[in-house]
């Protein structure tokens, strides 16, 4: 049997992303002992916040044939299942990166891992979107697509900002 979801469940997926890459940048600005850099990841993790109300808006403009269950789920399992995987998909603001920090890392390791975990994402979403429908809203995963590509270009403008002082 294949794995089929539709719009409205990979925006659920991709809320909850956000709301781990939020975590991730919170665990690191308490880690740092300088306040300015903790100032500066408490911004990416706004920056987070913001991105996932972007995606909750979006997902609110969903129709009906967007939301509607690709396959019969009296438990709720695909929403776990999903959840699940925005956990342990290795990408964005994954609880066990989140986990991993020690306190000992620079600022430009922490912006470096949060792009490398962003590309990541999108990586997961280019593979995610074969498995909606194309009349299901696949192409709202091509705007969560792009939406991460801006956070891959703002963070590495962000650590490029970092090298050069």
């Amino acid at each position: 049997m294949a794995i089929v979801f539709n719009a409205d469940e990979i925006f659920e997926l991709a809320i909850r992303i956000e709301n781990n890459g939020a975590a991730f940048y919170r665990k690191a600005a308490g880690l740092q002992s300088d306040t300015k850099n903790q100032k500066f990841l408490e911004s990416l993790a706004h920056m987070e916040d913001q991105h996932q109300k972007i995606f909750t808006e979006m997902r609110t403009t969903l129709t009906q044939k967007d939301k509607d269950p690709k396959v019969f789920d009296p438990y709720d399992e695909v929403s776990q299942y999903l959840a699940a995987m925005a956990d342990t998909m290795g990408g964005e603001g994954s609880p066990s990166v989140a986990d991993s920090l020690t306190g000992e890392e620079t600022l430009e390791d922490i912006l470096r891992t949060a792009v490398g975990l962003e590309k990541d994402a999108i990586l997961f979403y280019l593979g995610i979107k074969d498995l909606i429908p194309s009349k299901s809203g696949q192409d709202r995963i091509d705007e969560i697509i792009r939406q991460e590509r801006r956070h891959v270009a703002q963070l590495s403008n962000l650590l490029e900002k970092l090298k050069t002082k």
